[in-house]
């Protein structure tokens, strides 16, 4: 498999345009269409539907997009590293939760920027569903999430520290008058929810139920910042990272509801595949997450 072909997949796989991948690869068509044919006959299947002007990624072709990125950046980091690392190019994408992104990350974004400046960081939203897959496949490179254990043969884990956890509401709320809190308190009352592959979320639903208590009808948010807005409001509860709730309680918009219960706290795990080949720039990310996260949490 020759990377002339694989960079000629990515630019149609891209456009999902011979004529458009031609122009980029400032090449021939028929260069275009006879690489990917070779590329095809060596992997035994197609990649491409081609129906009229009409083009489309197969199965196969899906699968082979991501490793071909990797492949390309791979090479690129390669070429980087031996002119120096100063000068250290390729890509990263990682998955973290929004507050932990917000509120955890800036140390390391900024410092890794400082690091290698030529490097692209993508970082998107934390899910749980399908994560195994794209950290095997290496559509993910790395991945942070809320959780005290994460179990799964083919992915290495690492506890980075403890997360402290509130349960907030607006302070008109009737529940932010109370004194003392536990899980009965919660009965009826209306939830406002970060999306279902939320592990704190998941473990406060879970310990309601445990105590057989219904909550009012949940509100569920993809987005952390629109949960608060909505929260202050007086729509509901919701439970939080108590970073992500801090300057809100100090301001006023929100207050932190007296939990009399065990207290509320949820583990940062960082995860990444067991085959995964630790770049330079994957390293370095470890790396300065492992220094900044544990010392942000000390001043929690």
């Amino acid at each position: 498999m020759e990377l002339r072909d694989l960079k000629t997949f990515a630019a149609v796989a891209a456009s999902l345009s011979f004529n458009r991948a031609a122009q980029a690869l400032n090449t021939a068509q028929s260069t275009v269409s006879a690489r990917i044919a070779a590329l095809e006959e060596e992997l035994g299947v197609r990649l491409f539907d081609r129906l009229g002007r009409t083009v489309a990624l197969t199965e196969a072709g899906l699968r082979l997009q991501g490793f071909a990125r990797k492949m390309l950046d791979l090479e690129e980091e390669a070429r980087a590293w031996v002119a120096g690392a100063g000068h250290l190019g390729g890509s990263l994408t990682v998955r973290v939760p929004e507050s932990l992104c917000v509120h955890r990350m800036e140390g390391v974004i900024r410092r890794f920027r400082e690091r290698f400046p030529s490097a692209r960081l993508s970082l998107i939203s934390c899910a749980l569903d399908g994560l195994e897959e794209d950290l095997r496949q290496g559509v993910t490179d790395l991945a942070f999430v809320y959780m005290d254990q994460l179990v799964a043969g083919d992915l290495k884990v690492e506890l980075l520290g403890e997360e402290p956890l509130v349960l907030a509401a607006a302070p008109s709320h009737a529940l932010a008058r109370r004194r003392k809190l536990g899980p009965a308190s919660f009965q009826g009352v209306p939830l406002l929810l970060s999306k279902g592959d939320c592990s704190y979320r998941r473990m406060f639903e879970g310990l309601l139920t445990e105590h057989r208590v219904e909550p009012g009808t949940a509100l569920e948010f993809s987005s952390l910042a629109a949960l608060k807005v909505c929260l202050s409001q007086g729509l509901g509860v919701a439970i939080l990272p108590a970073v992500a709730a801090r300057e809100e309680c100090a301001r006023g918009l929100l207050r932190e509801l007296a939990w009399t219960g065990d207290p509320l706290a949820t583990g940062i795990l960082m995860v990444w595949h067991r085959a995964k080949w630790i770049s330079p720039l994957l390293g370095t990310f470890m790396d300065l997450t492992r220094e900044e996260i544990p010392q942000g949490l000390q001043g929690t």
